[in-house]
């Protein structure tokens, strides 16, 4: 059966969403009108704003109980939970406009609701973070459990059993596997939960025993089982999840689409294939390029002039890359070698001690400097701020053959820095480790995201030990 513990912690979570709106206007409307610190305009009627301010509320709960946001998330990460309390809010802004122009209501502060909107989001952030924290110490400690049966006691539903143990913050018991075959798997079953039944049991130990979820970790050829262990599970209100035979296939996060019809596993999920989220990255690629220019404008110059009378030939450097789509395109640098073939700049790697490099362009290429021209891909859309690193269309080539999944980096657009180099992988490190960060990445993007790699980035340094 399900928990009515569930019930009464997402009225909680509606109460404290309410009374932190309330404490919020509290603060802002004394911030703005009392303490004299934004402005010195006298007050409008305090009534008014506890009015606009409490259907404001109403509309931020009602929109959380509309999308789910008050059900367990204990399976989310807390990135998850800020999104959505931005998104709550910001469409419950847009709702009180609404109503505000409606009412022909002219006399409300605008700057003192920019002010109350921001603090409500800061506060219920920070009291979500504090309660994920709190909730992951209890369950650490054996609180508030979520209790499993796993129904297959082969290697999927032992391997399952083996990950669930290294996330205890998580708070899910295993009680034991359902299994027909138990002569066959209780051989090599020490280090696991017993066996306690067969798979027609099912309803039998449900009835008994509380349990919150069942998981399905079956080979494929026991699906024609499916049927009834999901109709058992509905029966008793308990949650059915499959684990397919076939995960080794799929991504951390897969995706169910629907085409003509049919229900899909999307083997790869990539939130940037949303028009939404594809057009606030672009927008943010080009303010943010826009404004690098700008403050570097005086650098750049500088650079050009450097470039030009420490070596014979062109200031910028173009080299055909592999982007979005595995489209081609020309990426601009500082030139920081002497000039060279074509044949011998697109298929050489640069050494340590390599005799083409320039003593200026040693130095840009240590503090990165040659890659700000980049910021102009970014602009003309060959290019992101944030992305996996674009390689040569010859080393492409070798590297699909020899890497896994080297071609999935193609699925979005390159960027000037990505998750793999603010970790440290740039330069001479292994392919195979960026790959894994930039999947990683792709998988799991969100502006947020952008945000933390591009703090990472600065907070690091551009100084790489590893760049020749």
């Amino acid at each position: 059966m399900i928990r009515r513990g569930q019930s009464f912690l997402s009225y909680l979570y509606a109460f404290a969403d309410f009374v932190c709106i309330q404490l919020m206007f509290l603060l802002s409307y004394w911030l703005k009108f009392k303490s004299g610190w934004i402005s010195f305009e006298p007050p409008l009627l305090f009534r008014n704003y506890i009015l606009w301010t409490f259907i404001y509320a109403i509309f931020a709960i009602g929109i959380s109980f509309f999308i789910g946001f008050y059900a367990s998330k204990r399976r989310k990460q807390f990135s998850f939970e800020v999104l959505k309390i931005i998104q709550i809010h910001l469409v419950s802004l847009l709702m009180l406009l609404s109503i505000l122009f409606i009412f022909k209501e002219i006399n409300f502060s605008r700057s003192y609701l920019l002010l109350f909107v921001i603090n409500s989001i800061l506060l219920t952030s920070f009291y979500r973070y504090f309660v994920k924290i709190l909730l992951k110490y209890y369950r650490e400690k054996g609180y508030n459990k979520q209790f499993v049966l796993i129904v297959g006691a082969g290697s999927l539903g032992k391997t399952f059993y083996r990950k669930l143990q290294n996330y205890p913050e998580l708070g899910f018991e295993v009680i034991g596997f359902l299994d027909d075959d138990q002569e066959k798997h209780e051989s090599d079953s020490k280090g696991y939960k017993p066996i306690i039944g067969r798979v027609n049991e099912l309803e039998h130990i449900l009835d008994k025993t509380l349990v919150d979820e069942v998981v399905i970790a079956l080979p494929l050829d026991a699906h024609k089982k499916y049927g009834s262990i999901i109709n058992v599970c509905e029966k008793f209100g308990v949650k059915a999840l499959i684990i397919p035979d076939f995960y080794d296939y799929l991504p951390s996060r897969p995706f169910f689409d629907n085409f003509a019809g049919m229900p899909l596993i999307n083997v790869r999920d990539i939130p940037l294939d949303e028009l939404s989220n594809r057009f606030f990255k672009r927008a943010f690629d080009i303010a943010f390029s826009l404004a690098a220019i700008l403050i570097t404008l005086p650098l750049l110059i500088l650079i050009a002039i450097g470039v030009k009378i420490t070596s014979p030939g062109p200031i910028i450097f173009k080299q055909e890359r592999v982007g979005l789509n595995r489209r081609n395109f020309m990426m601009y640098k500082f030139r920081s070698m002497r000039v060279q073939t074509e044949q011998s700049s697109d298929t050489q790697w640069t050494t340590e001690n390599d005799p083409r490099k320039t003593k200026f362009g040693t130095f840009l290429r240590k503090t990165s400097l040659d890659e700000l021209p980049q910021f102009f891909n970014v602009l003309f859309g060959h290019m992101s701020v944030v992305g996996p690193r674009p390689e040569r269309p010859y080393f492409v080539e070798q590297f699909k053959e020899e890497i896994p999944k080297y071609m999935v980096k193609h699925h979005i657009r390159p960027g000037i820095t990505g998750w793999a180099q603010s970790n440290g992988l740039r330069g001479d490190t292994s392919i195979e480790d960026r790959i894994k960060y930039d999947i990683f990445y792709i998988e799991n993007w969100s502006f947020l995201f952008d945000i933390k790699i591009i703090w990472k980035t600065i907070i690091n340094g551009f100084v790489n030990k590893n760049a020749y």
